[in-house]
């Protein structure tokens, strides 16, 4: 049974940290490049971050560019989100997904083969 689940969410004041957590179980972790989405009430989901099987490629959105840092361990199937620097506007649910992928690419193209249920970030002004 595939899995992926988000924690680490939580409030934070504006300027602090958190580290978010997606444990993945049920299939090969290192075959895919693995994401982190959010999507803030009323909005729609948006691209965060990507990195590629191996963590040798990640990319970013601009909005988070320089305070938000996506990293993988693949001997323990869980991919991280670093959140430095937050702000208000990063209120969200983040999610993680996976998608099937060549070596050192990102496939960001490509529909995501699994989803997590999500992890609440809530930041206060």
């Amino acid at each position: 049974q595939v899995q992926l689940v988000e924690s680490g969410g939580g409030l934070v004041q504006a300027g602090g940290s958190l580290r978010l957590s997606c444990a993945a179980s049920g299939f090969t972790f290192s075959d895919y490049a693995m994401s982190w989405y959010r999507q803030a009430p009323g909005k729609e989901r948006e691209l965060v971050a990507v990195i590629s099987r191996l963590g040798g490629s990640t990319n970013y959105e601009e909005f988070v560019k320089g305070r938000f840092t996506i990293s993988r361990d693949n001997a323990k199937n869980t991919v991280y989100l670093q959140m430095n620097s937050l702000k208000p506007e990063d209120t969200a649910a983040y999610y993680c997904n996976a998608r099937s992928c060549s070596l050192g690419s990102l496939c960001v193209w490509k529909t995501p083969d699994y989803w997590g249920q999500g992890t609440q970030v809530t930041v206060s002004a």
